[in-house]
């Protein structure tokens, strides 16, 4: 026979139930909502020219120098360029074999530079332009920049970037890129800034900023406004080629063989 429990108690199981379902044993909190995207566009503040031949993979300024890489085979290197001319004051060709791809500094006078599908990327010596190194790595190489001194983020078309150290070019983790809970594929050119991830989609005119800690996605910039008329670009010739002035706390964008090369800040997108 079995005591009937008093009014108003519950057995044991019904407690340990309610408090799982509550979220409330152990003292966990629940999750935080996900702030909104913020939805932005680039407001153009100056233009400078750029070379119309450069089909532009990546794009950085480094101790007030602006360099670009280009890609295609047997056109693939890396150049200095003048921002107010567009005039490239001295480059450097990969291999005919090689399709050049994006590039980042390591803050120390040398850059690395991705390849398509080579599976390597070069270490360039910035003041010479001598390849003084090379890395090897699995899948495709698409964008890079460097998050901090020991992590590289790096893009491969998909949906996820790799965290990579700068000295053996090693994986530390993969993080899988969403907005509002949906993937986000061909991650493309990347910059690094103050700790968030802005990266190119593939042939769109969207860029996004990442949380690099959660791969949440928490801005968008719409840069379909940048240029009216395309009626003279190719299927290729799109948006790519981010690089942030930390001076100035403005963006420089550009596109595979545009004519212009756009200074920007980046605002809140009208409403209504």
């Amino acid at each position: 026979m079995h005591e009937k429990p008093p009014r108003g108690s519950h057995p044991a199981w019904a407690v340990l139930l309610l408090c799982l379902l509550l979220g409330a044993c152990g003292g966990k909190e629940a999750d935080p909502v996900p702030a909104a995207v913020r939805q932005l566009v680039p407001r153009v503040v100056a233009t400078h020219p750029h070379d119309p031949d450069a089909f532009t993979q990546g794009l950085e300024l480094v101790d007030g120098v602006l360099y670009e890489t280009t890609g295609l085979y047997a056109a693939s290197g890396i150049r200095e360029v003048d921002l107010a001319t567009g005039r490239v004051l001295r480059s450097a060709p990969l291999d005919d074999a090689w399709f050049g791809e994006g590039y980042t500094s390591l803050g120390d006078g040398r850059a690395v530079q991705l390849t398509w599908k080579s599976g390597r990327a070069v270490v360039w010596d910035l003041s010479t332009f001598d390849i003084v190194g090379t890395f090897a790595y699995g899948g495709q190489g698409w964008g890079l920049c460097r998050l901090d001194a020991d992590t590289l983020a790096m893009s491969d078309g998909t949906d996820t970037l790799a965290l990579r150290e700068p000295i053996g070019f090693q994986r530390l983790e993969r993080v899988r890129v969403t907005l509002d809970g949906e993937p986000v594929d061909r991650l493309n050119e990347l910059e690094c800034v103050d700790g968030t991830i802005w990266a190119n989609v593939w042939q769109t005119d969207r860029i996004v900023a990442i949380d690099p800690t959660t791969g949440q996605v928490d801005s968008v910039v719409d840069a379909s406004g940048l240029v009216a008329d395309r009626s003279g670009f190719g299927v290729n010739d799109v948006l790519n080629g981010i690089a942030h002035d930390p001076d100035s706390g403005r963006f420089l964008l550009t596109g595979k063989r545009w004519p212009v090369l756009f200074e920007v800040v980046f605002e809140p997108a009208p409403t209504g």
